[in-house]
C-alpha cells in the first residue's frame, strides 16, 4: 500500500509550481508574439528592397499609360515599341534613362493625372516634326505646371510610327497627322477668304509654316472646346511657359488670378543665348538667357544694345513680341502663330511683367543645319527674302546652305564670346525693379516706333484689376483693334529707332 501511495504522489499538482508553469508559458508566448511582429515588417521591408532593386515593383507613374500601352522609351528594361527594340528608340531618348523601373524618367513617381474639378483647364497646341528627346521632355514639363491637354499636329519624324505611338499613349494627348484628307478639311477653312493672312498665302518655308500653323490652330479651337478647355496657347517645342509672379510656380494658377474681363494673356519672350557648341539637351543645359525688351528699362536696353548685338541684325536672334494664351469663347480665332483674336469683338489683351516664354532658339549647332534641310529657297540674299521673316534666320540659312562644317562653326559660336565678356549678365544684373507705372514710363515712348504689321493700338493703363496679386504682375491691358494683318514673328526695336540712346 505504501508502494502504491508513493506510485501516485507526483501525478498531483502542486499550487505553487502550477501557477509559475503558466507565468512561465505566457511569457513565452508574448515573447514569440512580440519577436513576430518585429520580424514581420523587417522581412516585408527586405523583401520590398530586393524587389525594387530588381525593378519587379510596378511604379504608380507607369499607370498613366492605358492598358496595353508601351514602357517610355530611355528605361532600363528593354521597349517593345518596336519589332527591332531599336537603334532609333535610343537615339531618339538617348540619356533619358535615370532609374531602374519602369515608369518616365523625367518625373519618377509624379502622378500627373488632374482631378475633373481642377481650374482652369490649359491646352498647348503646337505643330511639330521634333522627335521624343524633345517632345517628350517639353510635355512633361508643361504637364507640371498645369497643363492637361496637348494637341499635337506632327509631320516628319514626330510622324513616325515609333513616335506617335508613344505620344499617342500619354493622357490627354492628341495626335493630328498632316494627311491628305486634313489637307482637304484646312482647304475649305474660311481663313482663305479672308484678308488678315492673305499676305501669307502661296509663299515658301516660313510663310507656308506660319500659314499652316494658323489652320492647326483653328482647328486646336474646335478641340479645345470639344475637350472642355478654359485656355489655349500656341507653343513650339524649343519653347517653355515660365509662369513668375505666380504664387506658386504654376501657370495653372498664374491663369486662376487673371481677371475675368481679359481674353487673352501676352507672355513676352526671353531669348536663349548659345553658350557651347556641344549642346544636348537644351532644356537641361542652357541657363543664359536674355531678357525680353518689355522686361528691361529702356536706357538699360538701348545702353547695353551695341554689346548685345556684335554684328548680329538685331539684340535677339529670332522674334521678340512673344506668345500669347487666350480664353476659350465664341468666335475666337488665331491671329498667327503668336497671336489670338476675336472675330465678333475686340478683345481685351494684358501684358505680363514677370512671366515670360523660354525660347530656345539655335540652341544646338544641329538646329543650325536643319533649317536648311527644310528649305528649298537659293541661298542668295534676294531669294531667302521670299522664305524667311527675320534677317537672322535669312543670314542662318545661307551660311548653312554655303559654308563647310568648319566655318558654319565658327560663324555659331560668334556670340559665345558675350558670355565670356558678361555683356548679357550685366545687363540683366543692371536692371532694377520697378514698378508698374514707372515701368510703363520707360517703354512708352519706343513703343510708338515699333514696326507692326497689325494696326497701330492705344495702350491704357489698368486702374482697377480684380487682385492686387494681378495687377503686381501686369504690364498693361489693351483693347485689340481689327487686325489687318496677322500678327508675324517679329524682332526687338533697333537702336536706331532711339538714337540719343546708342552706346559704343
Amino acid at each position: 500500500m505504501p508502494s502504491h501511495h508513493q506510485l501516485h504522489v507526483p501525478l498531483r499538482s502542486n499550487p505553487s509550481s502550477s501557477s509559475s508553469f503558466a507565468s512561465l508559458s505566457s511569457n513565452s508566448f508574448l515573447s514569440k508574439i512580440l519577436l513576430l511582429l518585429t520580424l514581420l515588417p523587417v522581412s516585408l521591408a527586405a523583401i520590398a528592397f530586393v524587389l525594387q532593386w530588381r525593378g519587379g515593383i510596378t511604379d504608380p507613374a507607369s499607370l498613366l499609360s492605358p492598358p496595353g500601352s508601351h514602357h517610355f522609351p530611355g528605361m532600363a528594361d528593354p521597349s517593345p515599341l518596336s519589332p527591332l527594340s531599336h537603334s532609333s528608340s535610343a537615339s531618339d531618348c538617348l540619356n533619358l534613362g535615370r532609374t531602374s523601373s519602369p515608369s518616365f524618367p523625367y518625373y519618377h513617381n509624379w502622378k500627373l493625372d488632374y482631378a475633373a474639378n481642377i481650374k482652369p483647364k490649359i491646352c498647348i497646341t503646337t505643330s511639330t516634326s521634333a522627335g521624343l528627346e524633345q517632345i517628350l521632355p517639353w510635355m512633361f514639363y508643361h504637364k507640371v505646371i498645369g497643363v492637361t491637354n496637348f494637341f499635337l499636329f506632327v509631320e516628319g519624324k514626330a510622324a513616325s510610327p515609333e513616335v506617335s505611338k508613344v505620344l499617342k499613349s500619354i493622357p490627354g494627348v492628341k495626335v493630328v497627322y498632316r494627311t491628305k484628307e486634313l489637307e482637304e478639311q484646312q482647304a475649305k477653312s474660311r481663313i482663305w477668304n479672308e484678308t488678315w493672312l492673305a499676305g501669307f498665302f502661296y509663299k515658301p518655308c516660313n510663310y507656308e509654316l506660319f500659314v499652316k500653323q494658323s489652320l492647326n490652330m483653328e482647328m486646336a479651337i474646335v478641340m479645345a472646346r470639344d475637350a472642355g478647355m478654359e485656355w489655349i496657347l500656341h507653343l513650339d517645342t524649343d519653347e517653355l511657359i515660365h509662369p513668375a509672379g505666380a504664387r506658386e510656380y504654376s501657370l495653372r494658377q498664374l491663369l486662376l488670378e487673371v481677371p475675368g474681363n481679359v481674353d487673352m494673356v501676352i507672355f513676352p519672350n526671353y531669348e536663349s543665348s548659345v553658350e557651347r557648341d556641344d549642346i544636348k539637351e537644351p532644356f537641361s543645359e542652357v541657363s543664359m538667357f536674355k531678357k525680353n525688351y518689355d522686361h528691361l528699362p529702356k536706357d538699360t536696353y538701348f545702353g547695353n544694345y551695341k554689346d548685345s548685338v556684335r554684328g548680329n541684325p538685331n539684340y535677339f536672334l529670332t522674334y521678340g513680341n512673344g506668345k500669347s494664351a487666350a480664353r476659350i469663347q465664341d468666335h475666337l480665332r488665331p491671329n498667327g502663330a503668336h497671336r489670338w483674336h476675336n472675330y465678333m469683338k475686340s478683345p481685351n489683351e494684358i501684358k505680363l511683367e514677370e512671366a515670360a516664354v523660354l525660347h530656345y532658339t539655335y540652341a544646338k549647332f544641329s538646329d543650325l543645319t536643319s533649317r536648311r534641310d527644310r528649305c528649298g529657297c537659293k541661298p542668295t540674299k534676294e531669294d531667302v527674302k521670299r522664305c524667311f521673316m527675320l534677317e537672322f534666320d535669312r543670314s542662318a540659312f545661307i551660311i548653312a546652305s554655303t559654308a563647310t562644317e568648319d566655318e558654319m562653326l565658327k560663324w555659331y559660336v560668334i556670340i559665345q564670346s558675350l558670355r565670356e565678356s558678361g555683356v548679357f549678365s550685366s545687363v540683366i544684373a543692371s536692371a532694377p525693379t520697378l514698378s508698374k507705372e514707372n515701368f510703363l514710363l520707360s517703354i512708352d515712348s519706343s513703343n510708338s516706333s515699333r514696326a507692326d504689321a497689325s494696326a497701330s493700338l492705344p495702350r491704357k493703363t489698368v486702374r482697377t484689376l480684380e487682385s492686387e496679386a494681378t495687377a503686381r504682375r501686369v504690364l498693361d491691358i489693351e483693347s485689340a483693334a481689327f487686325h489687318e494683318m496677322a500678327v508675324p514673328p517679329m524682332s526687338p526695336p533697333e537702336v536706331e529707332d532711339n538714337e540719343p540712346y546708342s552706346h559704343s
